[in-house]
């Protein structure tokens, strides 16, 4: 089984889930599933009990079931995008143990399209 969620999606759902004291029963649901896809990491800024959160989901699935993130940020910017470099190395020490990383290199694919079509647009005016 298979579960896609945004990453501001999961932590307002976390969150929300700490706040009417059922973040346990909400980790369980998140840590069921084989493969977890969490699009989008660090393209907003979180809060403190967010990256709390993040972690506490990411040590509940450790070893147990795959991960999938995507994000733009360096590892190396995990410290400011988590607010603290020690919970940023934490959470990077889990994902990336037993990980295959995959580094995208190049321009954006919905860009590319537009970009195109406006080159086209204009050759042939």
């Amino acid at each position: 089984s298979t579960y896609f969620i945004h990453f501001q999606d999961l932590m307002s759902q976390l969150k929300k889930a700490l706040k009417e004291n059922r973040l346990e029963t909400r980790l369980k649901h998140f840590s069921k599933y084989k493969v977890l896809i969490i699009d989008e990491i660090g393209y907003l800024p979180i809060d403190t009990d967010a990256s709390n959160l993040f972690f506490q989901l990411i040590s509940k699935r450790y070893e147990k079931h795959s991960t999938i993130i995507t994000t733009n940020m360096p590892f190396s910017s995990w410290g400011e995008i988590f607010g603290s470099p020690v919970l940023a190395q934490a959470i990077l020490d889990r994902l990336l143990h037993h990980s295959h990383v995959i580094s995208i290199k190049g321009d954006s694919y919905r860009l590319k399209e537009k970009m195109d079509f406006f080159a086209n647009s204009v050759s042939n005016s």
